[in-house]
């Protein structure tokens, strides 16, 4: 049977702040009644403003969830708040329950959609066509990014006239040639500041050059370079394929805005994994749409016996969430293996030199002590310091962070770039992990 759920796992499942504090009402036995929970699902009635009771379930393999209130939110206030009630409180929602007919109903039809539907029959030379027009298109607006890009630095970097349509004329010229990679990076240019602007171009013109001549690189590159330029892989092509089977930590989650997004609302939550006996670290991606929150949510320290595909690539870091095997289980209470400050160095260096474009990798630090220095916040082991990435976290959690150290040594996880450090979890010497950052 699923474990129950840590407070800050349902948390994570939230759309928005509001639906936090709204959930945090409904968590309580009093609006609730009929609840149960049973066969990966959990439901209840709650009582509203109205004469009828809102009916709410919950398909916890999935998630996903159903609730007769008239909220546009999804999950709904109802949903976190009986996901709360189950997660704090198992005396108030009985376990080992047969659900009502009103949500086995909807628990069949699920089982109904979920099933393996039959692929579309493509044309393959169809295909082959569309791929080698986007190809070219993408080629062509390449050497064109190379041509405007000689003709900045050879103008002087001094010249701070702006670019003759601006960058953002550019980067719509990228989009037009179907190289959304290309057009993302060309955007970041108009936020580069000065005195790193000449390796931006260099980057830039490094990666448009290299799709030039993609034929000829390695494979393991050639894939590097064709997703950072903004090729994609389909989901069902990579489970199709080899998979890694491991009993994979969750080392820490981060849900943001997304990138690219034009209001803003759109958010993406990043999950790190590392497996326990490959050592294999994997990132997975969840993205949701306003007024709903991603629908993956592993919550820290959690084990999971899975099987990932990973994307094509040089350093190949991104994966998908395959088959899963057994029921997930808490971590040991122990922090994970990490690196000194000058082991993590050492470690992105040879990333970097797989990948020149890899702003980051994940990385465990081990024994480091945050220090608040003229120059900003450092992790130093007493030896080697590294500094935290500006702008990465809260200053709010960096004090948070502190607090947990108080003076110690502690591991931490995160992010190791050219930048500095950017930390998502900190374990306090008894081994329990703790979230510097939702």
């Amino acid at each position: 049977m699923e474990e129950r759920w840590s407070t800050e796992h349902v948390l994570s499942l939230a759309p928005d702040q509001a639906s936090c504090k709204a959930a945090g009402k409904l968590s309580a036995a009093a609006p609730w009644s009929g609840t149960g929970w049973g066969h990966t699902a959990l439901w209840g009635l709650c009582k509203g403003s109205g004469s009828t009771p809102y009916r709410t379930v919950i398909d916890l393999a999935a998630p996903a969830y159903k609730c007769s209130c008239p909220s546009r939110k999804f999950p709904c206030k109802h949903a976190l708040g009986l996901l709360l009630l189950w997660s704090g409180s198992p005396e108030a929602v009985a376990s080992g329950a047969e659900p009502p007919e009103w949500a086995a109903e909807w628990l069949a039809g699920r089982q109904e959609v979920e099933k393996p539907a039959v692929a579309a029959v493509t044309d393959p030379v169809a295909a082959q066509r569309r791929a080698e027009q986007r190809a070219a298109r993408v080629a062509a607006g390449a050497q064109e990014l190379r041509l405007r890009l000689a003709d900045r630095v050879r103008h002087g970097l001094a010249d701070r006239a702006p670019v003759a349509g601006g960058w953002g004329e550019v980067a719509a010229r990228m989009v037009d040639a179907q190289a959304p990679g290309l057009a993302s990076r060309v955007r970041q240019l108009e936020e580069t500041p000065e005195d790193e602007l000449l390796s931006g171009y260099a980057l830039l013109d490094l990666l448009a050059g290299a799709y030039g001549r993609v034929g000829e690189l390695p494979e393991p590159l050639a894939a590097t370079v064709r997703t950072r330029v903004g090729f994609t892989s389909d989901t069902a092509e990579l489970l199709a394929g080899p998979t890694v089977r491991d009993r994979w930590q969750v080392l820490g989650a981060r849900t943001t805005g997304a990138e690219g997004s034009a209001d803003g609302r759109l958010t993406t939550r990043r999950i790190w994994l590392r497996g326990a006996k490959t050592g294999r670290p994997a990132l997975l991606l969840s993205f949701g749409r306003p007024g709903k929150a991603p629908e993956l949510a592993l919550p820290t320290g959690l084990l999971l016996e899975a099987e990932l595909a990973f994307h094509p690539g040089a350093r190949p870091l991104r994966a998908v969430l395959g088959t899963r095997h057994g029921t997930p289980e808490p971590a040991p209470a122990e922090p994970p293996a990490g690196l000194s400050p000058e082991e993590a160095a050492a470690a992105y260096g040879e990333a970097v030199a797989d990948d020149p474009w890899l702003e980051h990798w994940p990385t465990v630090l081990d024994g480091v002590v945050p220090v608040l220095r003229p120059g900003g916040w450092q992790l130093t082991d007493g030896r080697h310091s590294v500094a935290v990435r500006p702008g990465s976290i809260p200053e709010t959690a960096l004090w948070r962070l502190a607090a947990v150290s108080a003076g110690h040594p502690v591991t931490l996880f995160g992010e190791y770039g050219h930048a500095g450090f950017a930390p998502v979890t900190a374990w306090t010497r008894d081994g329990r992990p703790t979230a510097l950052a939702r």
